[in-house]
């Protein structure tokens, strides 16, 4: 679909020059004399006629011809109508603090009058690719915060730390999640988001351990084309990505001391240089970090910088682990076993008790993230309506003693059919004389629990 660009310029040669290069470049092209006509032209963008993809804004009008007053009252007005067009501001004049004043009111960028074609080009294409990334986050943040999210609190500590999370949400205070790996800190980040007065701005997540060292500053400031060897296009960073909304750095703790300097810079200054360009930018963002790390043992061992722990943590929550919220556990398994159900195309599928029992009894070294990854295994493996233990296949969950009295060897020792004599012990157990009850505790029905009562000759 064709981009169309709101040119506001009162010099009717530059306009006509704005509109050869654009429309040459395959834009559609409309013209404004000033950000009176702007803004009333805008006003009406609820119709298709009156809708643009970025605005090219000359800053000097009539009032003077230096001090881009104009240009600066109408960015105000930008911001206070919430608007997300991209915005090129351009001025014959080279003026630091003028271009300064503009970022800062959300300009994206700045173009130095004359022009040269290929540039005014490049940074269109650059704007206008940004905007439809950050559109395209925000859908994705959108979907990611649907009702059935797995942040269920049925838990007295759960409900405690979303309370808390939610009071802190709509401040701007850097915030630090703690705790073990698959307690569902990347959920939290998304749920802070979505509760804070960002939360119509983008939510851009990043891995800080999956960052190669020398891309460190490209990854999270972005750079120019030609900045480097493999710079064959300009590409923006994270924070230019979460610009207006919030960034998540995960597994912080993982950033190497040579670039947590670089890190620390940004976050006491808001200030960074795209590589390979001298212009200062000015980040717009709230910062949520996040680590399964000591980070009292990677300060005692300098390898973690004091300044900037102490930059990231304005207010510090610890995630509890799954083990120690044994009241989420079912109710996780539920909203799992419907989410992983509807993905495999079996709907209906339910826990049976002795499945519940055995995932209430299990230790869950993984969190929330093994839990998942169990209940979609079971989906996959289940042959009936109802997941059996033996469809869970959680090792060492499922406690026991061998026919002759001994302990029974540990679940990974085991064969499948050993495992299987074993439930069925269990369950016949539970249930003397009472086949029916034992077949529903093991999931399946009573006639498949009569065929393998006469395999193993328990029958007699």
């Amino acid at each position: 679909m064709q981009a169309t660009i709101l040119v506001v310029e009162d010099n009717k040669e530059i306009r006509f020059s704005a509109r050869f290069v654009l429309e040459d470049a395959g834009f559609s092209v409309v013209e404004l004399e000033n950000p009176v006509q702007a803004m009333a032209w805008l006003s009406q963008s609820d119709t298709s006629e009156h809708s643009a993809d970025l605005i090219l804004l000359d800053m000097n009008f009539s009032l003077d011809t230096t001090s881009g007053e104009e240009g600066l009252q109408f960015l105000r007005w930008l911001q206070q109508q919430g608007s997300k067009i991209p915005l090129v501001a351009m001025t014959a004049w080279s003026n630091t603090a003028l271009v300064v004043q503009a970022m800062q009111l959300g300009a994206a960028d700045f173009i130095e009058k004359p022009w040269h074609n290929q540039r005014l080009v490049q940074v269109i294409l650059q704007q206008l690719k940004l905007a439809r990334l950050q559109q395209h986050n925000k859908q994705l943040s959108a979907a990611l915060a649907d009702p059935g999210s797995p942040l269920l609190a049925h838990s007295e500590s759960m409900q405690r730390l979303l309370q808390q999370l939610s009071e802190v949400a709509c401040s701007e205070a850097n915030i630090l999640l703690t705790g073990e790996n698959g307690t569902g800190k990347t959920q939290l980040a998304q749920f802070i988001h979505n509760k804070s007065q960002r939360a119509n701005a983008p939510f851009i997540s990043v891995n800080m351990g999956a960052i190669v060292d020398s891309l460190f500053e490209s990854e999270m400031f972005g750079h120019k084309k030609g900045a480097f060897t493999d710079a064959k296009e300009a590409r923006a960073g994270r924070f230019a990505l979460a610009q207006g909304g919030t960034l998540f750095l995960d597994e912080i703790a993982n950033l190497p001391l040579s670039q947590q300097a670089k890190l620390l810079r940004v976050l006491e200054s808001g200030q960074y240089e795209v590589v390979g360009s001298s212009v200062t930018e000015q980040a717009n963002v709230r910062l949520i970090s996040a680590s399964n790390a000591d980070f009292a043992a990677l300060l005692g061992a300098a390898q973690f910088r004091q300044d900037l722990f102490y930059r990231l943590n304005t207010l510090q929550f610890c995630v509890p682990p799954l083990r120690q919220r044994p009241d989420d556990i079912v109710p996780l398994c539920r909203y799992f076993l419907q989410r992983h159900g509807a993905h495999y195309q079996k709907h209906g599928l339910q826990l049976s008790a002795a499945a519940e029992s055995v995932l209430r009894q299990y230790g869950w070294p993984g969190n929330v993230r093994e839990l998942s990854h169990v209940i979609e295994r079971a989906v996959l493996l289940c042959r009936q309506q109802q997941i059996s233990t033996t469809d869970l296949a959680l090792s060492g969950a499922v406690p026991g003693q061998s026919a002759g009295g001994q302990p029974a060897p540990a679940l990974e020792q085991m064969t499948l059919e050993q495992a299987e004599l074993q439930l069925i012990r269990q369950a016949l157990a539970q249930c003397p004389g009472n086949k029916q009850r034992a077949a529903e505790i093991l999931g399946i029905t009573k006639s498949s629990l009569y065929r393998r009562l006469d395999k193993y000759g328990l029958d007699k």
